[in-house]
């Protein structure tokens, strides 16, 4: 069969995610790894098409599910795997883990636990893009949970009023932890933010890489022209469970069949053959950067109050 260049640089780069969240598995009952992880399996396709057209400069802030935006904008592996390992060769020197990944010098600025957190960061550096008379676009990713939240109101609202070059991405994968999203939401996504005089972008095919990343793209380029904000949901869903590297499906609150059903549209399940071409290298780079974390030292005593402020 033959892929386009353009599909298997994303399918590369998808599959290099999954492959480092597999390995991420296996070391996890080590309890080497010393934080909680919250896993992409099954999403990769959203943070790979949203980064693609990105510059360095340009500015993302996503969720506690980080490992696949921090790769896609270009953070360091090696540096990943070492902040999880809790080593001060980290990309926080071993004080963030899986939840706070950070990687400035490519425009990754932040990840955080704390449900919608990153949303008012993101408008807050649009604004300052708009002020200074940068060139970026901002990017706040959040899942449909965040959109609960009054920050999530307040940052839309501020974003319009202010002329601002953010996009605010809803990686959707209709579940906040354990509850779907029609048990907690009264309204629709889409005519909430286009109440606030949002453009509005929708697609449901979270799974394929070329869609992702053509449309982010135009989407990119339309705040790039604009300096004005844009809201668009993509609908995706997680293999695994919401914390942790095991499945879910025992606790009732979704079934095994809708998995089985996205499966069969993921490429990443489907090109085989293809994966198979690209999995040596991206292997290799694996191992050598669990070899570097683990062999990485810990933080010395003096670095308790580094950074702090």
């Amino acid at each position: 069969m033959e892929y386009s260049q353009e599909f298997c640089e994303l399918f590369f780069q998808a599959l290099r995610i999954r492959l480092v969240e597999e390995r991420i598995i296996e070391l996890y009952p080590s309890d080497g790894i010393q934080s909680p992880v919250h896993l992409s399996i099954g999403q990769e396709a959203v943070a790979v098409g949203a980064c693609r057209d990105l510059r360095k400069t340009d500015l993302v802030f996503c969720t506690y599910r980080s490992h696949a935006f921090y790769l896609a904008k270009g953070g360091n592996l090696a540096e990943m795997f070492a902040e999880l390992y809790g080593k001060v060769t980290g990309c926080a020197r071993g004080k963030a883990g899986s939840m706070h990944l950070a990687a400035p010098h490519v425009g990754l600025m932040g990840a955080s636990a704390v449900v919608a957190s990153t949303i008012p960061h993101a408008v807050g550096a649009a604004l300052a893009a708009k002020r200074l008379g940068h060139d970026q676009v901002v990017v706040g990713v959040f899942g449909d949970g965040a959109t609960e939240e009054g920050v999530y109101h307040e940052s839309l609202n501020f974003a319009v009023l202010h002329r601002l070059p953010v996009v605010f991405l809803c990686e959707n994968n209709g579940l906040a932890v354990h509850s779907s999203q029609k048990a907690r939401q009264g309204y629709d996504l889409l005519d909430h933010a286009r109440s606030y005089g949002l453009p509005v972008h929708h697609l449901a095919e979270g799974y394929d890489l070329v869609k992702v990343a053509n449309t982010m793209s135009d989407i990119v380029r339309q705040v790039r022209s604009t300096r004005e904000p844009v809201f668009v949901e993509i609908r995706t869903y997680r293999y695994k469970e919401h914390v942790g590297p095991g499945e879910d499906f025992m606790c009732g609150y979704r079934q095994s069949e809708e998995w089985l059903a996205w499966k069969r549209q993921d490429p990443l399940e489907q090109y085989g053959d293809l994966a198979e071409t690209m999995r040596p290298a991206i292997m290799k780079e694996i191992d050598e950067a669990v070899h570097f974390a683990m062999s990485s030292p810990f933080p010395a005593e003096e670095e308790l109050l580094r950074d702090v402020v």
